[in-house]
């Protein structure tokens, strides 16, 4: 294999990683540190959320997209889910979330109604169900359908989650996924927040839209937190805005929390000079 600084000063040369990404060789791993991947964010938190389940001793793991919209974003994670699935020999469902009638109207100002109106981003649900192979469409607002699924308690433990819903009062019901029971989640459940960025008309900021979301959880709750990965844009090879989008729900309490995840190889064993 390749040494990876070697790799590194490669795909620094222009138009070395839109070759890779026409023929994309080597593992998957590699492929994911790279970001040789049409959703490179999604990769990177399916893998990080598979590799921690597999560190963890478990089968399978559920991953979610809400906000679905045109669709291309699930039909991604789908893709990605399976190739990355089958090579990590984890079993990995793909569930996404939607209203199926475009964004409902908003509730105040921490909406940012201002950028994202009613019927924004309408789905044609017929056509996208008929392009899925296996990812599970669940329509509705999703203050009733996400209750109502963990609930419901049929899918694996829930590994990474795309927040695609632009409302703070939306993402504030979805994150009734971080209140099932134990055995629904893994005890780091990677995260992507897309509407924490674009478009700078938007002002984003912790009082408005999803950063004021994820500020209120973080006040509710003493054993949970969400946070981002500190640094994590210095930890890859190739810096990107999308890395400051990847946040991790730790949640201290869970059984599986302190579970040593570090493999107990030579590497890691300090022997005498």
């Amino acid at each position: 294999m390749i040494p990876e600084n070697l790799v590194r000063r490669l795909t620094q040369i222009p138009g070395a990683r839109t070759i890779w990404h026409n023929f994309p060789v080597g593992t998957v791993e590699r492929r994911v540190r790279f970001g040789i991947w049409p959703r490179l964010h999604y990769a990177f938190g399916v893998y990080a959320a598979a590799d921690e389940a597999k560190r963890l001793g478990l089968k399978a793991i559920s991953v979610f997209e809400l906000g679905v919209a045109g669709g291309r974003g699930l039909l991604a994670l789908e893709s990605i889910a399976a190739e990355i699935g089958a090579a990590m020999g984890i079993e990995i469902s793909v569930f996404g979330f939607d209203s199926g009638e475009g964004m409902p109207s908003p509730a105040g100002y921490r909406d940012i109604p201002y950028i994202r109106d009613q019927g924004f981003y309408k789905m044609d649900a017929d056509a996208l169900r008929s392009r899925l192979k296996s990812a599970r469409l669940i329509l509705g607002s999703v203050a009733q359908t996400i209750p109502a699924f963990i609930r419901n308690g049929e899918f694996p433990p829930i590994g990474f989650i795309v927040f695609d819903l632009d409302y703070y009062s939306s993402t504030k019901c979805a994150f009734a996924f971080f209140e099932g029971p134990f055995d629904s989640r893994l005890p780091r459940t990677y995260c992507y927040f897309d509407d924490i960025m674009w478009p700078v008309t938007a002002c984003h900021n912790e009082w408005i839209g999803e950063l004021c979301a994820i500020r209120e959880f973080n006040l509710e709750h003493s054993s949970k937190k969400l946070t981002p990965i500190n640094m994590l844009r210095y930890t890859l090879p190739h810096a990107a805005p999308w890395q400051d989008q990847i946040y991790v729900m730790h949640d201290f309490s869970h059984p599986l929390y302190c579970n040593n995840l570090t493999d107990k190889s030579d590497k890691h064993t300090q022997r005498p000079i």
